[in-house]
């Protein structure tokens, strides 16, 4: 059922306002955009080209890298030659802040706007995350577009001073930066920094920042532009004792249309993942591209990819709305660039899109496939070509001499180095340690879905003895799993989990199902006899009063059963209607006022596997009821980063993690409409 609440409409208004063709009142405006971001997303590319800000206000804090290391951007407005105003950043100090009025988040675009008695300004950052377009979703470029309108009758003319810290080219303040001014590009200026010494991909780890490549800021080659460096005094730290970058932007004759102008901030890495031996380089560079070509088609492209973009903001918005309501499109639009920011789009040797997600703030690991499990939803939504190439560094990994096992791996190593696994794989570490049934489930569902998405397994068919092998090993240890990890494994080892179980049996019936497309009759009899079988006796083992158990030898105990989404997608209905119904009725029991707690043991919870859990609610009512406290968390969190998929479902406290991927799993509500899952597939190409 579409729903539609009265503060959607303003939102289409909101675009025409944006376009230039209407100016909305401010307290219309402040209508747009209930959801509080804990972080607002501002240049968002890939885990290192990423820059944020912690604040309700752009003049709040310093913009910030997703981990919190300073990255300043600093904007200063002054309109008829008046007093300087601060627009980003709290410095300098002494400067006063320009009214912000408002502020929105749509999926390729953070828009805040500014007022005062004068003029109207609008700042709207666009990432171009387009996912029909893999070449352009993969260009490290984000636009600053400036637009500003009299709102008191008369002309105005508006300089806009932007400043760039070169730090935003290295790893510490403490490296040496090299910073130039860039000719030749036709119709641009341009200026560049990068880190001295250029340790292409030396570093691995989690909380560290590019030290390699060049960032650029570009801007139109106009007689009132100018970029230049400026120099400045600083403390000992080498390059905050470098010239700023700056950009200076005129607009004239602002009058009662809106007049516009815009600035380019790009990030060459020139190499992005070092895999097994190999230096990939960025996707978007392998047919010979370069930063100057980059630039160039980025200023030429700017009025058809704004106008793309608005275009596919509007529409999803809407159909996130219609899914979920709208407390659910605003959480949807705000964590999608954080989910593309948390991969990195490399080119094979064949130039196939690679994509390898980070495990940000969580262990640095490159790869993870309970990482990739989550965002799934995200991909098969958006673009199932990426999911392959999420997949495929997995499977052939899995199939090379470098792992043993006959289960599958957990991650391929430590990004942006994809060497092989790191994860429990420790001298005395046991299988255990390794997710075994966790990997190997998720890893089969993963591929059916993917299968059910392009309407054939051929994906499958290179790597068939692998699944086979991993099917079997579910078949074995994964009804009654030892003592082992899961992906939420900040709790520890635990034996016989239910969901756990629950997850090998999908994983079974997933596998059936790709022996079922791939005409291979008799092993889907058998495997889909296993699952049905397995199912059964899980309902009996399972069951507690009035829900299931955490673990089968746990009386008194519960837990999220999330991995159960899948059997309703898949269409394997291995399970009765009435299992999730029964789940859900006990989810409305014990949550918290921030949401589900994982199980009975915690009061934490986390934001992909809630979502999944309420996402098989029969009603909107109870999906609301579920999903209202998870907004509130999100809206009310006084963690100021970016959404932390591990939090207290007591106080809204972040309990670990940022910036991950795995907030891509809220989109899973979209694939239980089979036609808005099918129009966003076919965008990408594959027709069902």
């Amino acid at each position: 059922m579409t729903r539609h609440h009265p503060l959607i409409l303003p939102f289409f208004a909101a675009a025409l306002w944006i376009c230039g063709t209407v100016s909305l009142p401010a307290e219309e405006l402040s209508a747009l955009q209930k959801l509080r971001a804990p972080a607002y997303p501002l240049i968002v590319h890939d885990p290192y080209f990423s820059i944020w800000s912690f604040g309700d206000k752009l003049t709040d804090v310093p913009t910030t890298h997703w981990t919190g290391s300073p990255q300043p951007i600093t904007g200063i407005i002054t309109v008829d030659g008046g007093k300087p105003q601060r627009l980003m950043g709290d410095q300098p100090a002494e400067l006063s802040a320009m009214n912000q009025i408002s502020v929105k988040v749509t999926p390729t675009q953070t828009i805040c706007q500014f007022a005062d008695g004068q003029i109207v300004l609008t700042l709207r950052f666009t990432s171009p995350m387009l996912p029909e377009d893999i070449d352009l979703l993969s260009r490290p470029l984000t636009y600053l577009t400036c637009e500003a309108v009299s709102s008191d009758g008369r002309e105005h003319h508006v300089t806009l001073n932007w400043t760039v810290d070169p730090v935003i080219a290295v790893n510490t303040a403490d490296q040496d930066v090299v910073e130039k001014t860039i000719d030749g590009i036709p119709g641009l200026a341009v200026l560049q920094v990068g880190h001295k010494e250029q340790p292409v991909l030396e570093k691995k780890g989690d909380n560290i920042r590019m030290d390699w490549g060049y960032f650029y800021l570009a801007a139109n080659r106009k007689m009132q532009n100018t970029l230049s460096l400026v120099p400045r005094s600083g403390d000992r730290e080498k390059a905050k004792t470098a010239p700023l970058l700056q950009a200076q932007i005129r607009i004239e004759n602002v009058g009662e249309k809106p007049v516009s102008d815009f600035l380019m901030f790009a990030y060459d890495d020139v190499r992005s993942i070092r895999y097994f031996g190999k230096d990939l380089a960025p996707y978007w560079r392998r047919n010979g591209l370069d930063a100057a070509g980059l630039l160039q088609q980025g200023a030429e492209r700017y009025d058809e990819i704004m106008r793309k973009c608005r275009r596919f903001d509007e529409e999803l918005v809407r159909d996130l709305t219609g899914a979920g309501g709208w407390k659910y499109a605003e959480l949807c639009a705000l964590v999608y660039r954080q989910t593309w920011g948390a991969n990195k789009i490399a080119a094979a040797d064949d130039g196939t899109p690679y994509m390898f997600s980070k495990e940000n703030f969580s262990n640095g690991c490159i790869g993870t496939v309970d990482v990739l499990y989550p965002h799934t939803p995200f991909l098969l939504l958006f673009s199932p070509q990426l999911l392959k190439g999420s997949l495929v560094p997995v499977l052939h990994y899995a199939e090379s001499e470098k792992w043993p096992y006959d289960y599958a791996p957990h991650d391929l190593g430590t990004y942006p180095h994809a060497a092989g696994q790191v994860y429990g794989m420790g001298k005395n570490a046991g299988d255990g340690a390794r997710m075994p049934v966790e990997e190997s489930g998720n890893m089969l569902i993963i591929i059916a879905a993917l299968a059910k998405t392009e309407g054939n397994a051929d994906f499958s068919l290179p790597y068939w003895n692998t699944l086979t092998k991993w099917a079997d090993y579910l078949v074995e240890e994964g009804y009654d799993p030892e003592n082992q990890l899961c992906s939420a494994d900040m709790f520890g080892h635990l034996a016989h989990v239910t969901n756990l179980s629950l997850k090998a049996i999908l994983g079974i019936g997933a596998y059936a199902e790709l022996c079922e497309r791939l005409g291979k009759t008799e092993d889907a009899k058998k495997y889909r006899a296993i699952a049905e079988d397995y199912a059964r006796k899980w309902l009996k083992d399972a069951q507690d009063e009035g829900r299931t158990r955490l673990a089968f030898d746990k009386p008194g105990t519960w837990s999220m059963k999330h991995n159960l989404v899948w059997d309703s997608i898949l269409e394997t209905h291995l399970f009765p209607v009435s299992l999730a119904e029964q789940e859900i009725a006990w989810y409305k029991k014990v949550q918290g006022r921030y949401g589900l707690p994982v199980d009975s043991r915690t009061d934490n919870s986390l934001i992909d596997w809630a979502l999944w859990s309420m996402t098989s609610a029969k009603t909107p009512h109870d999906f609301e009821t579920l999903f209202n406290p998870i907004y509130d968390y999100v809206n009310e969190t006084p963690d100021r980063v970016p959404v932390s998929d591990w939090f207290f479902t007591t106080n809204a406290r972040r309990r670990g993690f940022q910036a991950r991927s795995v907030v891509g799993g809220v989109y899973i509500k979209m694939l239980t409409d089979s036609s808005l899952w099918k129009k966003y597939v076919n965008r990408a190409g594959i027709h069902r």
